[in-house]
C-alpha cells in the first residue's frame, strides 16, 4: 500500500493507523498548492478530487476519504483493537469520526484559509469553542475517547486538535482537552508519524 500524504494534514491520522497497525506501506508526498506528488507525478492524476489522503491498494485500487480509509486499515488488522469488529462499541467509534469530521475537522480547517476573517472567523471559533465545551466534558477522566482502548477516532481527534497550533487558536480554556492531547501524542505510532512527517 502507499499512503499519499501532506505533512500534518488529515492523511496524518492514516499515517498514526498505519504505524499502529504495523501494516507495511510507502509513504508519498503531496504538494497540495501545485497538486504534485513527491516524485513529480500530477495529484490529480492519482486522486482527482485533489486531497488527501489517497491510499493506493496493493492490487491497484485507490481509496480515498479519509474516514474510510481509517476504517479499511483498522479492518485489516482487527486484532490491533483500533475499531471493533461489530456491535454497539463499533458504532460508538464511528459515531466519534462523524463528530469529529463534520463539527471539528470543518470547522477547525476554515481557519487556515486567509479569507477567513471579521465577524465569519468569530462565529467560527465560536461555534469551535462550543464544541470543544462539549468534548471536554465528555472526555473528563478519560484517556482515549471511549474510555477504553486507542482507536482510530484518537488517531482522528489528534490530528485535528494538532492543527491548533498553526491557525494560532489556543487551547487554553480547555486544561482536559490539552492533558487528552499530551497523552495521545506520547504513543510511539504518533511520535514515529510525527518524525516521519517532520512535524517533531
Amino acid at each position: 500500500m502507499k499512503l499519499y500524504y501532506h505533512p500534518g494534514a488529515c492523511s496524518l491520522t492514516q499515517h498514526i493507523i498505519l504505524h499502529e497497525t504495523g501494516l507495511p506501506h510507502e509513504l508519498e508526498s503531496v504538494d497540495l498548492k501545485n497538486k504534485t506528488t513527491g516524485s513529480g507525478k500530477d495529484f490529480l492524476t492519482i486522486n482527482s478530487k485533489g486531497y488527501v489522503p489517497a491510499l493506493a491498494l496493493d492490487n491497484g485500487k485507490m481509496l480515498t476519504e479519509g474516514v474510510v480509509i481509517s476504517q479499511y486499515l483498522a479492518d485489516l488488522k482487527p486484532e490491533s483493537g483500533l475499531l471493533p469488529v461489530q456491535g454497539e462499541a463499533r458504532y460508538e467509534v464511528l459515531e466519534w469520526m462523524s463528530f469529529i469530521s463534520t463539527e471539528l475537522h470543518k470547522t477547525l480547517a476554515a481557519l487556515f484559509n486567509p479569507a477567513v476573517e471579521g465577524e465569519w472567523k468569530k462565529a467560527i471559533v465560536a461555534q469551535l469553542s462550543r464544541r470543544l465545551h462539549w468534548l471536554a466534558k465528555e472526555i473528563e477522566g478519560k484517556t482515549t475517547l471511549t474510555g477504553k482502548s486507542f482507536t482510530i477516532a484518537d488517531a482522528y481527534l489528534f490530528t485535528v486538535l494538532n492543527w491548533s497550533r498553526f491557525v494560532d487558536f489556543s487551547l487554553d480554556e480547555w486544561p482536559t482537552v490539552q492533558r487528552y492531547f499530551a497523552g495521545i501524542a506520547e504513543r510511539p505510532a504518533v511520535q514515529a508519524a510525527l518524525k516521519a512527517e517532520g512535524l517533531i
